[in-house]
């Protein structure tokens, strides 16, 4: 009597070397010394500014409004952390290419897959960063001053900035994928934001979108005070101008020699 055994198919996970270039980036960015000094900069100068904040409520009495302290630390935060990003983003995936070909792309993973799992990976580590130093200002904000702040506004807040950093993350990630050396990554990165940002605040100088006119009227947002159509608006011109840039990115990367 013959037994025949059916072989079941084996289920195949098209999306696992997506998965498997997302975890490792997202620990070898973990591990980079530039995100280390990122982090405990902020953090350190974060914890600075509320004592010296804190004492000064002490010893002079003068009353700290926690809206106008915790826009400070998020202004400062995202200006000084513009650097650290664009060295992040900027050699994320021109820093390989000496070894890209021989370690990645001659395996079983399509150029696209890399660009996306490079790409979301540093979207997670920047703005998980971001939120948990922002969470932390503000929770230090409000136990050392006057809480005025309400939650509504501090999401909105949060969700606006991160928009716009999130924007940055893309640019980075889009061209260093374009580039073939990471000083010439980021150089090309500075060149694009200082213009992206010239561009938009000419554009919008006369709209309540414009990102020079929000970061001016941070205090109000985290306070409640806010028109949400606009702050919409800037947060989908923000999508759209990264989804645009990424697309862009990842087609020329999956056409370009490495």
């Amino acid at each position: 009597m013959e037994a025949t055994a059916e072989k079941k198919p084996v289920p195949v996970n098209r999306w696992l070397p997506y998965w498997a270039v997302f975890q490792y980036d997202v620990h070898q960015t973990l591990r980079s010394w530039v995100y280390r000094v990122w982090v405990l900069a902020v953090l350190l100068a974060t914890v600075g500014f509320l004592l010296y904040r804190f004492g000064l409520t002490q010893e002079a009495g003068v009353v700290q409004q926690a809206s106008k302290l915790f826009s400070y630390l998020l202004q400062g935060t995202v200006l000084g952390s513009i650097a650290f990003v664009v060295v992040l983003t900027g050699s994320c995936i021109s820093s390989e290419r000496g070894t890209l070909a021989d370690s990645v792309l001659s395996r079983g993973i399509s150029r696209y897959q890399y660009f996306l799992g490079k790409w979301h990976a540093r979207l997670a580590t920047v703005l998980g960063a971001y939120l948990s130093l922002s969470v932390a200002a503000l929770i230090g904000s409000l136990v050392l001053v006057h809480a005025d702040v309400t939650l509504d506004g501090s999401l909105v807040a949060l969700a606006t900035v991160g928009g716009l950093l999130a924007a940055v993350v893309t640019a980075g990630v889009a061209v260093s994928a374009m580039s073939n050396s990471s000083l010439l990554s980021v150089a090309s990165l500075w060149a694009v934001l200082y213009g992206g940002g010239f561009a938009a605040s000419w554009f919008l100088r006369n709209s309540d979108a414009s990102p020079g006119h929000v970061l001016e009227r941070l205090p109000n947002i985290l306070c409640g005070y806010y028109d949400l159509q606009s702050l919409a608006t800037l947060m989908a011109w923000s999508a759209a101008l990264a989804l645009t840039v990424a697309i862009v990115g990842m087609v020329f990367f999956s056409r370009r020699d490495v």
